[in-house]
């Protein structure tokens, strides 16, 4: 950052007092425009000011705007951001919100962070809110995790899909551990200690019932089960007819 400057201001949502926080400033340098740099900025409504969560936005520039959600991640997704205590101080606050924004964004996220002990009967009626206005709703509970959840949207504006897909498992290890976890009360944890004991697939299968219960965290039951698994026939013999 090419300059910071530190000030105490007010926050809407977080009314009990006035909190110190680093306003970032980029400098774009002169091969930059201020519109090329605004396009690759998460903004920041001025309301935000004061938010402890924008202490936890290291990864990527942003900036203060004239907008009016609270953040604006990409041209189609924003975030609006709620804490629970405020909420509940002030129930209307987030139907005003949600009046101004309109339809405006693709992506719209209402960003709740839980800060009381018991904040269930709240979430349930943000919920219900979130599915009549179309919002996507995340739930943060400290700072350090709301400012990455924002974070982590503007990271992924451009990314494809694929980034974020699952990815097919094609390691021979990995695919032996995910066919012992299908054996009943076999886990991972026991998938792998199988594949140490005994190195290959080939001795596991030649291993008898009475030695694979010799196996940490396995017992005679569990090692009889899985020991019946590896020996029935995939197939069921057809039945002679009469």
């Amino acid at each position: 950052m090419s300059s910071k400057r530190e000030s105490t201001i007010y926050q809407n949502n977080f009314p009990s007092k006035h909190l110190k926080v680093v306003e970032h400033a980029e400098n774009p340098g002169p091969s930059k425009t201020k519109s090329n740099v605004k396009l690759n900025t998460l903004l920041v409504s001025p309301k935000q000011k004061g938010n402890p969560l924008l202490k936890f936005i290291s990864n990527v520039p942003w900036e203060y705007s004239d907008i009016i959600p609270d953040y604006v991640m990409g041209k189609t997704t924003c975030a609006l951001f709620l804490s629970i205590r405020y909420h509940q101080l002030n129930p209307d606050y987030i139907h005003n919100r949600l009046k101004l924004l309109g339809n405006a964004y693709n992506l719209r996220v209402l960003l709740v962070q839980i800060d009381i002990a018991d904040p269930h009967h709240a979430l349930k009626h943000l919920t219900r809110i979130c599915i009549l206005a179309d919002l996507t709703l995340m739930l943060a509970w400290n700072a350090e995790e709301a400012g990455k959840i924002i974070e982590t949207y503007k990271i992924y504006e451009t990314k494809p899909p694929d980034d974020i897909m699952e990815r097919s498992v094609t390691a021979p290890y990995q695919k032996l551990m995910n066919a012992f976890t299908t054996v009943r009360s076999v886990n991972k944890t026991d998938a792998t200690t199988l594949l140490s004991t005994f190195g290959t697939l080939k001795e596991i299968v030649n291993a008898p019932a009475n030695t694979l219960a010799l196996c940490p965290g396995f017992g005679f039951q569990k090692a009889q089960r899985l020991h019946k698994v590896l020996h029935e026939p995939f197939l069921k013999a057809e039945q002679p007819k009469k």
